[in-house]
Formats: structure tokens, sequence, C-alpha cells
């Protein structure tokens, strides 16, 4: 067994991937807040890719944690030398171990905050990249408007302040970069969001301009904030990741990443001072990612929305469970050929209706092990950003909803049965949420009630109607009973009307 670190590179088996450069002569370009299972499979991997071709040892990346639990993450960086195991495994159970050196330093902010801020103004800084998750951009969902309430935000809008939240950090970094006479870096978001460097620019606009108004303006007109589609699915890393890791490739390795072997990334070429070559390394470029995105959005994402409250209401932990029942195969097609499909626009160089049966292969891959917990895990933040927008399409449209709404429905049943015990309900609107379910007992459709989540929705009489319908099948058949009777209902169509519907069509 070899514990990971620079000096066992060396030490390796043949069946080990490892950094054809060398990671201690990296120099950092790019700074991630974020660093989490995601990030390590994905935008780090394709810098990984660049950093192997050679030439290109100064788009290395230094990772900033911001929350108490970075403790973690910095500790480990710090006992391996900053390198990582990447483990993907293909849906037949082919797998791959890589070695990481494409992050090359980890600052925890709260421990040294002024290490960050100097890195932020350091002249080498070209990209401030992000995932901080759909909930970490502070923007309300049905307003639109970013919220300053939280004490962390307050904390970092007071004068003089040493920064808490990415906010903060990234705010100053830009107003020292300013008062040196630098070019502001690339603010580059990578979370799951529709115009995710639209929204990454209102809220830090948005935030400058409270913390100084003209700050505010001039990160406005000379910040670039470039929209990106990021895909691959990447479970929280198990236990049973770290033995497997070791078992087959005698790697000890505190914290790997497993990733399936699909990876896809669209992004806007939008940067301030310059950026690194990704398109060498299967990275797409584009002038628009809009259609890319909703398609990834509408359909990959939603979708994980759509099987795992229903999944775990019906007793399933895993996706690949639920992919083994014809039921939910049908109703996950169904409601991407019917529903998701007619509200997305032509998406250049893809087949819709190929890209549809790859996600259910994708998600059926018992390799992944990715459970229906995390899938689930703040569904206040994923379903007003996946899923709603497709019903409010539709609904303009006078198109098929009802397999959407039965996913809403499914969502309250589920926070109800949360609330006896059945799950962990992991959300920033739990108690609210929970609430709303519970009156719908006494007061039918009172969980549509949530402004902040459903807006004008809630005064939708067909979306009401086909909600309420959906909540009486799941409460009365339980959840496959409930696809059963949908089933039905839809006449078992759903594999003539996936093929019917051509690639790009709107």
């Amino acid at each position: 067994m070899v514990k990971l670190n620079r000096s066992a590179l060396d030490t390796l088996g043949s069946n080990v991937l490892v950094p054809s450069y060398d990671p201690s002569v990296l120099q950092s370009s790019i700074v991630h807040f974020g660093v989490g299972g995601f990030h390590r499979s994905h935008e780090a991997m394709y810098l990984d890719r660049l950093l192997n071709a050679g030439g290109h040892d100064e788009w290395a990346i230094c990772g900033v944690g911001v929350l108490p639990h970075d403790a973690r993450m910095q500790a480990v960086f710090a006992a391996q030398d900053n390198l990582y195991t990447l483990l993907t495994v293909s849906p037949d159970g082919q797998s791959e171990a890589r070695i990481i050196g494409a992050i090359n330093c980890f600052l925890f902010a709260p421990a040294d905050p002024e290490a960050v801020l100097a890195k932020l103004a350091d002249p080498a800084t070209k990209i401030v990249s992000l995932t901080v998750t759909e909930g970490g951009y502070s923007v309300n969902n049905v307003t639109g408007k970013f919220e300053v309430s939280s004490p962390a935000i307050q904390h970092d809008l007071g004068v003089g302040a040493t920064p808490k939240t990415v906010f903060g950090f990234i705010t100053e970094g830009l107003r020292r970069r300013r008062e040196l006479g630098l070019a502001p870096f690339t603010v580059m978001s990578c979370d799951n969001m529709q115009g995710n460097g639209h929204v990454a620019q209102h809220a830090f606009t948005a935030f400058a301009r409270l913390k100084d108004a003209e700050l505010g303006e001039w990160v406005a007109q000379h910040v670039a904030f470039p929209n990106s589609m990021v895909d691959r699915i990447t479970p929280v890393t198990s236990e049973q990741t770290r033995l497997e890791l070791a078992a087959d490739y005698g790697i000890e390795d505190q914290w790997p990443v497993l990733a399936e072997t699909f990876t896809q990334w669209v992004l806007e070429d939008k940067f301030t001072l310059g950026r690194p070559p990704l398109e060498r390394v299967g990275v797409h470029l584009v002038d628009d990612v809009e259609p890319y995105e909703l398609m990834k959005l509408r359909l990959l994402n939603a979708s994980h929305q759509a099987m795992s409250h229903l999944g775990l209401l019906a007793g399933y932990t895993y996706a690949h469970e639920v992919l083994q029942n014809p039921l939910f195969v049908d109703f996950l097609l169904g409601y991407m050929a019917q529903e998701a499909t007619p509200t997305l626009q032509a998406v250049p160089g893809i087949d819709l209706a190929a890209y549809r049966h790859q996600l259910i292969e994708r998600f059926g891959s018992p390799a992944i092990q990715d459970t229906l917990d995390r899938l689930v895990a703040e569904g206040s933040e994923r379903i007003p950003k996946f899923l709603l927008p497709v019903i409010r399409e539709q609904l303009e449209k006078g198109g098929e909803i009802e397999r959407s709404a039965l996913v809403v429905a499914a969502w309250s049943v589920y926070i109800e049965a949360a609330n006896q015990g059945r799950f962990a309900l992991i959300d920033p609107r739990a108690e609210r949420l929970t609430a709303a379910a519970l009156r719908e007992s006494q007061q039918p459709g009172a969980f549509l009630e949530l402004e902040d989540i459903f807006g004008d929705l809630a005064r939708s009489e067909r979306f009401r109607a086909a909600y309420l319908v959906g909540r009486e099948r799941v409460q009365r058949l339980g959840a496959l009973g409930a696809l059963q009777e949908l089933a039905a209902k839809t006449g078992g169509q759903t594999s003539v009307g996936m093929d019917s519907v051509s690639a790009g069509s709107a």
C-alpha cells in the first residue's frame, strides 16, 4: 500500500496514470472557490489534461475553502502534496485511476484570509472559478434579486470587514486590483444554473455596488462572467471508494474522487485576461451556451429530481436501482420527450433522441453508486431552476405537464415522510417546506403557496389540478402505483413519442 504524495508517484503500479509534468514547478493562474468532488472530477481534470500535454505550466489551480468543513480538505491536500486520485468507471464496470496534480495549492480562508486576498490581487491570477452550489449565489429564485439577509453577507458589507463569504473575498480582490491599476480577473461559474455567468455577474455586481457604488460600476463594466454548461455525474466519496482504490490500485488516498467516464464542458469564450487553450482537451468553446445548458438542466438535472423523490418513496437507495424498474424508465423518457424537449432550443451538434437514451444509460450505471439522498438535497434550490421552468413553458404552450406535476407532488409527500423520520431533509428552507407540506391535509395545494419557490404557478388552475391529482395518486397508491396509473393514462406511448421528437426540436 502506497500513501499518496509526490515521492510516491514513481512507485505506483503501471495501471495508475500519473502526471507527465512536475507538479512542484506549476504556477497557478486560476483561483477556485469550492473545491468539492465535482470540481476535482471536472475543471481540475481538464487542466490536468492540458498540463499533461506540455507547455502550459502556468495554468494550475489554487483552491480556496471558505466554509468550516473545508479545513479537512486543506489537511488532506497538505498531507498528499496537493495530489488526489480520480477514479472513473464506465457503465460496464471498466475503471481507470489517474493521479491529478493540477491543484498546486489550497488556502483555507478562515485561517488566513489575507493569503486569499493576496492571491486574488496577484497579477498572475487571471481567472477565478466557482462551484459554490446552486444556492450559493444568494439570488431569489422568483424575484431574481440578490438577497443580503444572511449574517455573513451583512458582515462582509461592513466597512473594513475581513471577508467571510465568496462575495466579500472576490469583491475585495477586485478592489485591490483596481487600486493597483491591474486588469480584473474573469469570474467563471461552473455551477448548474441557467445563465450561470449572468447569475454570477448579477450577484457579484450587486454585492460590489452595496459595498462601494463606484467599485460596483467598475465591476459591471470591466469584469467578464462567461456562461458555461458542465456535466459529469460525481457522487459523494464513500469509504467503499477508498477501500476499492486501495484494493485495486494499491493507493492510500484520504479523499479520492469517483466519477463516471462521461464528461462535458461547454464554455462561452469571454475572458478579460486570456484563458488556457481548453479546446485542445475537449472543452467546447462557443459564443452562446444557452441551448446546451437548457438541454442539460432540463433533461439531466430535472430528471434527477424526477427519479429521486419518487425513487426514495418507492424504497430505492441508488439511482441505478431506480433505472432497473421499467416503470421509472418509461416515466423518465416520457418526461424528457414529451415535457422537457418541447421547451428546448436547437442544440448544435447534438442528437437529442440519442442524448436522452444516453442519459438513461448513465443514470443506470451500477458502478457509480450515486445515492438518491445526494440528488434530493437542497431541492428548494434545484427544482425551481431545473423543473419549474419546464412547467411554466409547457403551460404557455398548452403542452403536457402531468409528469412534472407528479414530481412536485412527490416532493411534498417526501417532505411529509421526512417529518415522520423516514428520510433526512437537507434543505435551507426545511422548516418552511415542512410546515407547508403538513398543511396539505387541511388545505390542499398549500405547498404551492411558497411564493419564493413557485411564484405565480400557484395561481395556475391547470398546474394546481395536476399537482393535486399527482399527490392523491402517490398517497393512495404509493410511488410505483402512481407511475402505473399515469402510464395507463398516457397510453404507454413514451417510446413512440420519444423517437418522434426530432433532434434539436423546439
